[in-house]
């Protein structure tokens, strides 16, 4: 059996292993499964919370409505603006030639109610399964927006974070010497920078938006994976394997990328799921305190704001309070299931 089918095998054999303790961590297990079907489920949004049907039979035709948008001359109306199929004058021109399936949550995070009965913020009823807020919108509509945008947020500054901390790490630990003491004094400096300052002063200059949130949290973010790939890299850089692969001519950065970072991946991998954690609440933390996403968005941080300012309507403050333990506790359940499953104590050589 040659060399490189033996390696394969021991690959996939540690690799299964690893995969064996996260199955039998049940708690991270369950977790996992828990977080990818909200995950899903927000990401479907369209599909579950909605201001327009999903399907419509109108006169032997079929409508989409999420998909396009229609006029209402299209289903009898006299004027030619996009349908408002809340209104019980078009609700009563299509249900007389055909019919309608709505989506579970008939609302979308930026839908205002008009036919409240009582001010809002609305309590919870049959119409608003958690209530509204102060300005009409459904709750359980802006949760399942708001927990998609907060999770694509995490998911994308946590990915580009690594890939600079990681490289960054690399490069420090592999060469040292100079290289790593100017790194060093340059990240010493660029931590002591106080983020929330420079977020307060750009966004009094411009409109925070997704993109430039995520640039400035990025500037920050990535210091948090340097310290460990560094140390892994300072660690290996002298093993045998290393001085064999430089005596026979390869180059630096197969070196580094090929037979290092594995080894320095085992202890990146772990954090991963706690970056994502701190990044999170980042997105949130700035929406509570009026810095993040710009006004309309789906945010549980400002939905944790209105519960502050709404303190009659206690049911804007739980919700937020349940949804953000409940995302981040299965995050944290699922790292803890990582970090045990690659810790190398438990892999049989």
């Amino acid at each position: 059996m040659g060399k490189g089918r033996l390696f394969s095998i021991k690959l996939s054999s540690r690799l299964g292993r690893r995969l064996y303790n996260f199955r039998s961590n049940k708690r991270a297990y369950v977790s996992l499964y828990i977080f990818l079907t909200l995950f899903i489920i927000s990401l479907l949004g369209e599909l579950v919370a909605n201001e327009k049907p999903l399907i419509i039979r109108f006169d032997g035709r079929f409508y989409f409505p999420i998909f396009k948008t229609y006029l209402e001359t299209d289903f009898g109306g006299d004027f030619e603006f996009e349908v408002v199929y809340h209104d019980p004058f078009i609700r009563g021109l299509i249900l007389e030639k055909g019919w309608m399936i709505w989506p579970i949550i008939q609302y979308k995070y930026d839908t205002i109610d008009f036919n409240l009965d009582v001010p809002t913020p609305s309590p919870p009823s049959r119409t608003h399964w958690l209530g509204t807020d102060d300005r009409g919108h459904d709750v359980l509509a802006v949760v399942i927006y708001g927990f998609r945008i907060s999770v694509i947020f995490g998911l994308i500054l946590t990915v580009f974070s690594s890939v600079i901390g990681i490289s960054t790490g690399a490069v420090q630990g592999y060469f040292g010497g100079i290289l790593d003491i100017v790194f060093q004094r340059f990240i010493e400096m660029w931590a002591s920078i106080p983020t929330l300052y420079l977020i307060i002063i750009l966004t009094s200059i411009v409109e925070p938006t997704f993109g430039l949130l995520l640039i400035i949290l990025l500037l920050f973010r990535w210091l948090s994976l340097v310290g460990v790939v560094r140390a892994e890299f300072l660690r290996v850089r002298n093993f045998e394997f290393v001085k064999a692969a430089r005596a026979l001519g390869v180059s630096n950065f197969t070196i580094i990328f090929r037979h290092i970072l594995p080894n320095a991946m085992v202890a990146t991998l772990t954090f991963l799921p706690f970056i994502l954690n701190g990044s999170i609440i980042a997105l949130t933390s700035l929406d509570f305190l009026g810095l993040g996403l710009p006004p309309g968005s789906p945010s549980l941080g400002r939905l944790l704001a209105q519960g502050k300012a709404n303190p009659h309507a206690p049911w804007l403050g739980i919700t937020a309070f349940v949804i953000l333990s409940v995302m981040l506790s299965l995050l944290i359940f699922v790292g803890e299931g990582v970090r045990d499953a690659f810790d190398p104590r438990k892999d049989i050589s």
